[in-house]
């Protein structure tokens, strides 16, 4: 395995290579026998419908390597992961409630915002979190973007962070988890590992933190990745963060259970 953050050589899935000899055979179908261009028009599209069934699981790996656990090294830990800031109004009660409970989580921060609260990532950093990519701009149609647009979107994201961090990220988030197979090369180029999850709370569109708890504690074991966010906060009835009780019970919860939590960092580098 290559050194983390060290670009690495690209190898296609069984998915997409086999996309790619459906593609080359029905050209060639096409070229011997005009006439039997439907059948391979039709082998096509379903080779497209495929790619495009595995780019809207986010916790596929059909499309490239998926990091949805921890690695076996993790022993009894978890990995609380936490999307779309920084944020500088939520970002630093979760720090400090992080704080209380002696916790370490991994951030996955946009960069255009990294760069209007660049006192928030620093403070991230300081206290002993990670900060890694989830794209400069956050783009609703990112899993529609080509390789050039997806390298520029994620190295602009790897720039910020870099600078204001101190250290580039070694992970990739992509935006709502949706991607497309051009997405896994560009990764590989930057050096980066794309991660998921294994249980999210739905916390930016549920305001019940209780509910978002029970998602995120549901089937709870060692090793689990669990999704929540800072930015585009969900509130409850008197207009905090559900983030922030929910997270205080799962933290609680995870102690019982006798779990630690690491950064994803601290897993890939041991």
């Amino acid at each position: 395995m290559n050194a983390p953050g060290r670009p690495r050589r690209w190898t296609p899935t069984p998915l997409i290579g086999g996309a790619a000899a459906v593609h080359a055979g029905a050209l060639a179908s096409w070229l011997a026998a005009p006439a039997t261009w439907p059948w391979a028009a039709g082998g096509v599209i379903a080779s497209h419908l495929a790619l495009t069934a595995a780019g809207l699981w986010p916790r596929s790996a059909l499309l490239g390597h998926n990091w949805t656990r921890l690695p076996e090294s993790a022993n009894a830990s978890i990995a609380i992961t936490i999307d779309d800031g920084p944020d500088p109004d939520v970002t630093p009660r979760v720090l400090d409630l992080l704080d209380t409970h002696r916790a370490r989580a991994t951030f996955f921060c946009i960069g255009e915002r990294a760069r209007a609260h660049p006192e928030v990532v620093e403070a991230i950093v300081a206290r002993g979190h990670a900060v890694e990519n989830h794209s400069e701009r956050h783009r609703h149609y990112f899993s529609l973007m080509g390789p050039r647009a997806l390298r520029s979107e994620i190295n602009a994201a790897q720039t910020t962070l870099g600078e204001i961090a101190g250290a580039k990220p070694l992970f990739f988030r992509a935006p709502a988890g949706l991607r497309n197979p051009f997405l896994e090369p560009v990764l590989c180029g930057l050096g980066l590992h794309l991660a998921s999850w294994t249980r999210r709370g739905f916390d930016t569109r549920t305001g019940d933190a209780s509910l978002v708890a029970r998602r995120l504690l549901d089937g709870l074991a060692s090793r689990d990745i669990l999704l929540v966010h800072d930015g585009h906060a969900a509130t409850d009835a008197h207009g905090a963060p559900v983030i922030l009780a929910a997270l205080d019970t799962v933290l609680r919860a995870a102690s019982d259970r006798g779990l630690a939590t690491v950064t994803l960092r601290e897993a890939i580098v041991g």
